[in-house]
C-alpha cells in the first residue's frame, strides 16, 4: 500500500488501524507535543533575538512616523506569513494602524510578472514600482535560500529601503548577506515549527513598533 502524504506527521497511525480510542489517545499526545516543541522554540527564538527585535522594531517605528511602508513578501506557507504580517500592521487588534502590503496578494500582478519576466523577479518588480526610501521590505523563507525574496531584498537594498529577513535552519543565503539588514534566524529543521516561530517574531515586531510609536504621540501631545 502506497504511504499516504502526511504520515512523516503522525509516523505512529497504522494503515490498518482499527482501535480509535488509542489512535484518539495517540493524537492528542502527539498534538501537545508538538504544541511543546513550538512553545519551546518561540521562547528561546525571541529571547535569542530580544535586542535585536528592539532595535528593528525602533527602526521600523522611525520609518512609519516618517510615512513609511511595510512591504511583505515569500512563497507557499511564507505566502501566507506574509500576508498575516502586512495584517496585523494595517489592521491591528488595537492600537493605530499601519500603511503595509503584501506582495503577494494580487494574482494578477504575480502570474503576469512569473510569465512575463521570471518568478525570480515577482517581488523586486513590485518594489520597482512602489516603493520608496523610508519603507521597509520584509521577506520570509524557511530555507533563507529563495531566489525571489533574495532578488526583492536586493532591489529594496538599492532603493534606500530597510531590509528584514527572516529564516530557518541555518539562515541560507539571507544569513550574512549586505542586501539584508537584520536577518532573524530560527534554529530549527522543521518548517512547522520555524514558521510558528517566525510568526511569534513578527507579533513582538509589531508590538514593539506600537508601543514606540504611542510614547512618541505621548511625548508630542504632552509638549503641546
Amino acid at each position: 500500500m502506497t504511504a499516504e502524504p502526511t504520515n512523516f506527521l503522525y509516523p505512529f497511525i497504522d494503515s490498518e488501524e482499527r482501535d480509535s480510542s488509542a489512535l484518539l489517545v495517540d493524537l492528542a499526545a502527539s498534538a501537545r507535543g508538538k504544541m511543546a516543541q513550538s512553545r519551546e522554540l518561540q521562547l528561546a527564538t525571541l529571547a535569542q533575538w530580544a535586542g535585536v527585535v528592539e532595535t528593528v522594531g525602533a527602526e521600523m517605528a522611525a520609518r512609519f512616523a516618517r510615512g513609511g511602508r511595510l512591504y511583505t513578501f515569500g512563497n507557499g506557507g511564507s505566502a501566507t506569513d506574509a500576508e498575516m504580517t502586512a495584517e496585523i500592521f494595517r489592521h491591528p487588534i488595537k492600537g493605530r494602524p499601519l500603511p503595509a502590503w503584501p506582495l503577494v496578494d494580487d494574482r494578477a500582478v504575480l502570474t503576469a510578472l512569473a510569465n512575463d519576466v521570471g518568478f525570480e523577479l515577482v517581488f523586486s518588480r513590485q518594489l520597482i514600482a512602489h516603493a520608496r526610501a523610508d519603507d521597509i521590505a520584509l521577506g520570509l523563507s524557511t530555507s533563507g535560500n529563495s531566489n525571489n525574496v533574495m532578488h526583492a531584498f536586493g532591489e529594496a537594498k538599492h532603493r534606500g529601503l530597510m531590509t528584514i529577513g527572516l529564516a530557518g535552519y541555518n539562515g541560507g543565503a539571507m544569513a550574512g548577506n549586505d542586501k539584508v539588514d537584520y536577518c532573524l534566524v530560527v534554529r530549527s529543521d522543521s518548517v512547522h515549527r520555524i514558521q510558528e516561530a517566525q510568526d511569534a517574531l513578527v507579533f513582538e515586531l509589531w508590538s514593539v513598533v506600537q508601543r514606540l510609536l504611542a510614547d512618541q504621540s505621548t511625548l508630542e501631545g504632552s509638549s503641546k
